[in-house]
Formats: C-alpha cells, structure tokens, sequence
C-alpha cells in the first residue's frame, strides 16, 4: 500500500491539470435550471479531483512518455502503483457518481472510453481522426450533459432539449478545435509508439492552422448561441474574455512561423491556460447572471 503514495504515481494523476477541463463543468454548472450546491460540489469533486486525474494516470501508465506531457515538463518514470491508484480513483468517482443512475452510467462510460484510449490492446489513441473525434465528443458534449445531469440530479430524458444539445455541441466543437494543439509538441513521442496522431498528420504549421479555423467556427457558433439564448451584451462580454487567447495565440503562430521549434511544451500549456482561464471566468459570469 506504500508504494500508491509514491511521489512518481501521485506525479502522474496531474490533479491540477484538471482546471483545464473546467470550463465545460462551469458551462453546464451556468445553464442549469435545478442547481443542488450540494451535488455540483460532489460533481467537480468526482470530475476533477478523481474521474480526470484516473484517466491521466491511466494513460500515463500505458504511454510511458519520457517527453514531456500535459501538466508534466519532465515526467518520472512510472511504475505499477500508478495503475492500481488510477483504478482506486476511478472507483471512488463511480460511488461518488452513486446518488443518480444517469450520472453514474455516464461517468462508468467515460472511465471506459478513457481507458480504450491507451490500452495497448484497443488504443484509439493511434487513430488519428477516430481518437480526435472521440476525445472532443466525450470531453464535451458527453462530459458537459454528464455534468448537468449530476448537478440537477436529472434523469436521461431531461437531456433531450435543443437548447441543450446546441450548448454540448458547442462543447465539442471547442474541444475539436483545441484538442490537436495539445499534441503539437509530441509529434516525436508520439510516432515512436506509433501514435500517428492528427496534429502528426497536419504537421506543425497545419496544426496551427486547423485550430484557428475550427476554433473560429465554435466562435461563431457560441456568438449565435448566446445571442439566441441570452442577449447582445452577453456576445460583447465572451468576445471581449476571449481576447487574450486570440492575442496569445496569434503571437505564438507567428512566433513558430519562424522557427518550428517554438512549438513546444511551455507555450502549449501557456496557451491552455490562458484559454481555460477565460472560459471559466466567462462561464462563472454567466452563471452569475
């Protein structure tokens, strides 16, 4: 029992890195009509705090970098208790999912799907369309339904509302944009394992500019969105939170322009950061008002 809390395994859950996937937790938290303090904590807790770091070290475990990784510049050599502690989290996050069937269903499936993602058996992470489309699905518009379920304590049929289903597409459509630019600096990596990823399959500079048309589309889409649903001051306030991202990332394109090697660790996570600082300052606007 030790040996789960070594500093190398705890290493590997990257429990911070969680605050990256924030924003779609306070997306869904700001559009809910039935709010239960009580079960929004006990879904961020589950969320953050156990679901994501079990996928992290899940994966961590099978990919075995030795590059740097998301949350982890220098990542320590892992070893079995880093398995068996991804799994201890992975089933405090089920009973913690316990109080509603819809939200425990759901959250057993992202356990699974997290762990197809790397097992060497089923690893959809070597698919590079099919690992990009499931990652953006199920990061978003899965986990974003996920999470209003377990906070108002809805069931499955509460789900079928067209509001909500453009919010969780959207979701999506924000991950699908973002989610080749966390790959961009572990093309080496990546095609060592023979993990033929898609921002492998863009290149460096392709990457770049595949993000920025997606990310422009789920732009468009959150303006009609929270114009329809909301009003034109709510468009104003998204645009003008999602200017620094649009400043940074801008400055890094041409930074990498350049020279290609600028595509790497420290600006990728400069940029997620930037990126999910916005949005969860923008969601806890929304949700406030």
């Amino acid at each position: 029992m030790t040996s789960l809390f070594s500093k190398s395994a705890w290493l590997h859950l990257r429990i911070p890195f969680s605050f990256l996937l924030m924003p779609v937790f306070l997306f869904a938290l700001a559009v809910s009509s039935n709010v239960s303090i009580q079960n929004a904590l006990i879904v961020f807790i589950c969320l953050h705090i156990f679901l994501y770091p079990a996928s992290n070290g899940y994966n961590s475990y099978f990919d075995k970098d030795e590059g740097s990784i998301g949350g982890l510049k220098n990542p320590p050599k892992v070893n079995t208790s880093l398995y068996y502690l991804a799994l201890i989290f992975d089933l405090i996050a089920l009973l913690l999912a316990s109080f509603n069937v819809t939200f425990l269903i759901m959250i057993l499936l992202y356990g699974l799907v997290s762990k197809a993602y790397s097992h060497p058996k089923i690893r959809l992470k070597k698919y590079p369309l099919g690992s990009w489309f499931i990652a953006g699905f199920f990061q978003g518009a899965f986990t974003f339904i996920m999470a209003y379920v377990g906070i108002n304590n809805a069931n499955a049929g509460s789900i079928l509302n067209v509001e909500l289903l453009i919010a969780a597409f959207l979701t999506s459509l924000m991950l699908w944009g973002s989610y080749p630019m966390t790959q961009i600096y572990q093309h080496e990596e990546d095609s060592k394992r023979g993990d033929i990823t898609l921002s492998y399959k863009l290149g460096i500079l392709g990457t770049f500019h595949f993000v920025a048309l997606v990310f422009g589309l789920s732009s468009l889409g959150f303006v009609w969105y929270f114009n329809r649903y909301y009003n034109l001051s709510t468009v104003f306030i998204y645009l003008s939170v999602m200017a620094p991202v649009i400043i940074y990332f801008s400055y890094w394109y041409l930074k990498t322009r350049k020279n290609l090697k600028a595509a790497d660790f420290d600006h990728t996570m400069k940029l997620n950061f930037i990126s999910a600082s916005c949005l969860n300052l923008f969601f806890i606007y929304l949700y406030y008002n």
